[in-house]
């Protein structure tokens, strides 16, 4: 059978679903967050998401939604479906062939080798069309699945606070508060996104932060707590020896790295931080800690060319720079 081609107004679909996806972001886990739209003649009929605990995929919450309605519609999907039954459900070609779907667009292909190429195959084999669009915002929005499935590691963001002369703290380590009230409401928000969140062992010694989600509503996505260090946790932590070898902290997919300078440094020398969140606030400090400690770097050359600036944005006085990895 001849793979469909994806159009312009196939990739509007696909955005809108890797957007549902969001939704699912960490309660999936160990699952991918995918999300799922269904559209016939130009409307959604169905929508949905991954649930907590990675069952129902979305799929199954969309095809659910729809009933009868899904029989020739176009489905929308964030990562190729799923073609391995498991005790906790069918698997999700199977589903959509089933239900009639007459056309399936696929943001990204799995990686998983139970379903790589053979999700396609599966609806190809039952007379469906599929496109393989190579959608960025569904590739965007499955990086914590796709990093951990290529790289045995979480995607790895670093969050820094700095004063605009690029400090964390006075120098007797007075930090409170470099930000204000909305920019520390956005690093909840971030934190309520990640499986886990990681201090460095002086910062937890001196500031004993508790690392959860207080905003209302979300704090059961308060993420698990981690601290670089060579010792012992203490009750409520797990120790992480070496920021180069991350595979402790599976199955997490999202890593939230927030302080301090030693941990930052650390993560970025192992060269496994993949984003950058950088709240700057209009302040000068002069002669204050430094946000980021030595990494080694052997000249000024080698900074150069590593990084993208993906956003910006105001956070009431403070500015939010976003950056992503290149290459």
């Amino acid at each position: 059978m001849k793979r469909d081609r994806a159009t312009d107004d196939d990739a509007r679909w696909l955005q809108a679903a890797a957007r549902l996806a969001e939704r699912a972001r960490p309660l999936s886990r160990p699952n991918p967050a995918v999300g799922c739209v269904l559209v016939k003649d130009g409307h959604v009929i169905a929508r949905g998401w991954t649930q907590a605990g990675g069952r129902p995929h979305a799929e199954a919450v969309a095809l659910a939604a729809a009933g009868e309605a899904a029989r020739g519609c176009t489905a929308y999907v964030t990562l190729e479906p799923c073609a391995h039954d498991s005790e906790r459900g069918p698997c999700c070609a199977g589903s959509l062939a089933a239900a009639g779907v007459a056309r399936v667009v696929i943001g990204c292909g799995d990686p998983d080798p139970r379903t790589a190429g053979s999700g396609i195959a599966m609806l190809e084999g039952a007379g469906i069309a599929v496109a393989l669009a190579g959608c960025a915002a569904s590739r965007a929005s499955l990086a914590g699945y796709l990093v951990r499935a290529a790289e045995n590691r979480p995607f790895v963001t670093l969050k820094l606070a700095l004063s605009l002369d690029g400090c964390i703290a006075m120098a007797d380590g007075e930090s409170q508060w470099i930000t204000g009230p909305a920019a520390r409401a956005h690093t909840h928000l971030e934190r309520a996104r990640h499986d886990a969140i990681l201090v460095g062992a002086g910062t937890l010694r001196a500031d004993s932060p508790r690392l959860d989600v207080r905003i209302a509503g979300l704090e059961a996505r308060s993420p698990q707590r981690w601290v670089l260090s060579g010792g012992t946790a203490p009750a409520g932590w797990q120790a992480l020896r070496d920021p180069a070898d991350l595979s402790p902290l599976a199955p997490a997919q999202y890593l939230f790295v927030e302080g301090g300078a030693n941990a930052a440094a650390a993560f970025l020398a192992a060269d496994v931080v993949d984003r950058l969140l950088i709240y700057r606030a209009p302040i000068v400090i002069g002669g204050g800690r430094p946000g980021i400690a030595d990494i080694g770097l052997p000249c000024l050359a080698d900074a150069h060319g590593r990084w993208a600036l993906a956003d910006t944005r105001r956070l009431g006085t403070d500015m939010l720079e976003v950056y992503a990895r290149k290459g």
